[in-house]
Parts: structure tokens; sequence; C-alpha cells
């Protein structure tokens, strides 16, 4: 007994304490994508901060793009300068600041020369709910490292390529190994959607799919019910990235396993094998995360009850019901160029290149269809009710019926018949 109460005392030691004891590694960093990083724009920013006596580094996934050998598309900093001190050098040097809502959390964003930089000031999570966070600044980097989720995701790097690794994330990052900072449950309990972060980096780094840690997995499914207090915006953003992204249908699988579907309202059935052909079939065809993700839902009832927690778009809901309308339909008709100009034809609410269909066509893995409905015109029904005027056709239900046989007249000669036959058909359709 006492044996296994020392061992308890030294694993919470660990995880609880460890990190401020963590050694920080410095080394020097170099790579054609850091030069090209640097631009006189960089430069400027850097040396207004540390003129001004503010340190200021790379952060977050720029660090980590750079390091996996990648070009970052965004370049985001960290800094010891206070808010506050922040606004007053943009003043004085006339840059001009935007998205100031992230003021509260130490966020300025600054717009020079036609580009972006999201500069925050280091801080602490004094307070969190699992939810949100309750900040207070610090000059401390390593206190900022530590409230960050991923080990990868808290390494820093100065403009004169030293690299600043806390917790060993460069490391993790060659090795492809996906660790919380110091106490995974705690780091979770601090933000729960960190569990979603979690598979959306695994897909990110593309480790072997095997290579989960099984405690950090129980980790996880202890703390499940931490996704009802997170919105249903927040879950999507974090869902999409996981759904296009690499190892999708393993991570859904893994999800499911660890119990997270009903906290997204997805139906708790085993994803395998509809996700994973759907995935396999759609990737090549860039479809957009709601498709794939539509293999898992048999009913609109259940697309309906995802929407309703997950708050989706009208675009997004149009094209789940579309595809479970017609993922079960017979193989011939999905082979039937006919069958599927008849839908656009009767289309009313998309332009033609926008219709629902074009995203079940890449959920089937239909390239040949797609081209194929992409290079045809739409053609436009030549009658309208106001023509049937000169034939007698009262208004109303008179003059709908006879549209609805002239336009099905129209769709079996695929769209040939002029508009003075069908016209001339119409006497015929009074009797």
């Amino acid at each position: 007994m006492l044996t296994k109460n020392l061992l308890r005392l030294n694993t919470n030691f660990v995880r609880f304490y460890l990190p401020r004891f963590y050694s920080l590694k410095m080394s020097k960093f170099d790579s054609k994508e850091f030069n090209a990083l640097l631009t006189p724009t960089v430069r400027k920013i850097q040396n207004v901060f540390e003129d001004n006596n503010f340190e200021i580094r790379l952060c977050g996934g720029v660090v980590r793009d750079l390091l996996q050998g990648k070009q970052p598309k965004d370049i985001d900093f960290a800094t010891t300068a206070l808010p506050e001190e922040m606004l007053d050098l943009c003043s004085e040097h006339k840059w001009r600041t935007i998205n100031t809502n992230g003021l509260s959390h130490g966020t300025v964003t600054i717009r020079l020369d036609e580009e972006n930089f999201e500069i925050t000031t280091l801080r602490i999570d004094k307070v969190t709910d699992g939810r949100k966070a309750e900040v207070e600044f610090t000059k401390d980097w390593q206190q900022d490292a530590e409230r960050r989720d991923l080990t990868f995701n808290s390494l820093f790097l100065g403009l004169d390529g030293t690299l600043y690794d806390y917790f060993n994330g460069a490391e993790d990052l060659k090795l492809k190994r996906v660790r919380f900072v110091g106490d995974a449950e705690k780091r979770i309990q601090e933000d729960y959607l960190r569990i979603l972060r979690y598979f959306r980096f695994f897909g990110r780094i593309d480790p072997p799919e095997d290579g989960h840690d099984s405690e950090t997995l129980e980790i996880i499914r202890t703390n499940a019910h931490g996704l009802q207090r997170i919105s249903g915006e927040r879950i999507w953003v974090e869902l999409k990235l996981i759904l296009l992204g690499n190892q999708a249908p393993q991570l859904m699988h893994e999800m499911f396993k660890v119990g997270l579907f009903e906290y997204f309202a997805i139906p708790n059935r085993q994803p395998k094998p509809d996700f994973d052909s759907a995935y396999q079939k759609s990737r090549i065809l860039k479809p957009v995360p709601i498709t794939v993700l539509s293999s898992l839902f048999e009913s609109e009832a259940e697309v309906k009850k995802f929407e309703s927690r997950i708050k989706f778009s009208r675009l997004e809901r149009l094209i789940a019901l579309f595809i479970v309308q017609h993922k079960n339909q017979s193989e011939q008709s999905k082979l039937d160029l006919y069958y599927y100009q008849d839908i656009l034809v009767d289309n009313k609410d998309f332009p033609p290149k926008s219709h629902p269909l074009f995203e079940y066509l890449k959920y089937t893995g239909n390239k040949e269809m797609i081209e194929a409905l992409e290079n045809w015109e739409v053609p436009k029904f030549p009658i309208s009710g106001h023509e049937l005027k000169n034939y007698n056709v009262k208004p109303g239900k008179d003059a709908g019926r006879i549209l609805k046989l002239l336009r099905e007249k129209w769709k079996q000669s695929r769209f040939l018949t002029s508009k003075d036959e069908l016209l001339q058909s119409v006497p015929n359709m009074l009797s």
C-alpha cells in the first residue's frame, strides 16, 4: 500500500509540478522558409519593439510550420509588451490596428504593408472554466508556454533564429508525437475544446495510425462530457478541419471509441465503413466537410438534430439533406446523366454550378459526371404563364397544370422541343 501511495504521489508530482522544472532548450534554427519570412516589414516590427525594450518572438503555428519545412501563411508573434503599450507603438508609427476584440486577451492585430500580423502579450490563464479563461499578463516566456495545449504549440522562435523549447516540443514534432503540455487532464479541463484540437493536430502532424498514447485517450474519454459546455460553432470549426485532414477515417473511429459522438449530436454508430468510403472517394475532388460527414446520417431527422447542436449554414444543411435523400439510389440512376440534368433544370434556389448535387457527386467519387455537368449549359424552360393567356388558359391551377405538362414534354425531349412546338400542344392539353 505504501509503495502504491508513493507511486501515486510521484505521478501527481510529475503531472502538476514538473512543468516549472522543465529545462529550457535553446538552439539555432535556419531554413530557406525562415529567411523568406524575414521581410522588411517583419524586420520593421522587430526593430520597433526591440528599440522600445520589448522582446518579440514568433509563436504557435508559424514555428511549427517552419520546423516542418513549410512556408507559413500567417505570422503570429508573442511579446512582453502590454496591449496598451502595443497600441501606443502603433499610434506613434501610424500603424493601423484591426480586430480589436482580442484586446482583453492581449491580442493586437496590425495591418502593415498590406499584411496582417497578430501580436499577443505573454499571459497566464489565471482562472479557467473549461470554455474560456481569465488572463493575467506576464513577462515570463515559460509561464506563457505552460498555458498552451500541445508541446509543439508552445515553441517560440526569435527573429535571430534562436529556438526556445520548454517542453521538448521540437523533438515531439520531429517524432510525430502529439503530447499535451504537462498534465493532459489539467490542460483539457482548462478548455474542453482541446480534446478536438488533439485529434486535429494528430491529423496535421500525421503520425502512424497507432501513434495514440493510450493514457491520453483514456483521459479524453473520462473528460468527454466537458464538450457539452462548448458551443456548437467552436466544435464545428475544429471538426471541419478533422474531416478533411489526414487520417480522418481513423480519427473519427477513435473519437467514436472514446465516446465523443453523442456530444456532437452525431448518430452514435460505428463510422466504418461508410465514412471511410466517402472520405476515400471524395478526397481528390475537394468536398466541403459536411459532404463527408453526411455518410453518418441516415435520415432527415438525424441531419436536423446535428444542425440544432452545431448550427451550421443553410447551404451545409441542404447539402446534407440532399446526400441523405439520394445516397441510396440505384446504381443505374447514379450513372444516368439525364437524371442529374433534370435536377439542375428543376433547380430554383441555387446558381447551376453551386447546387448540392455537385457535392453529392463528390461524395460518390463521380468525377466524370461532375465534369459533364460543369460543361453543360443548363437550358431555360421557354414558356411562362403569361404566354398561356393567348390560349384562354385561366391563371392559377389551370395554368399551373398546363405548365407542368409542358415542362415534362420539354424534359422528355431532352430540352429540344422548341417554344412554338410546345405552345402548339396547349389546345390538346385543354381538352
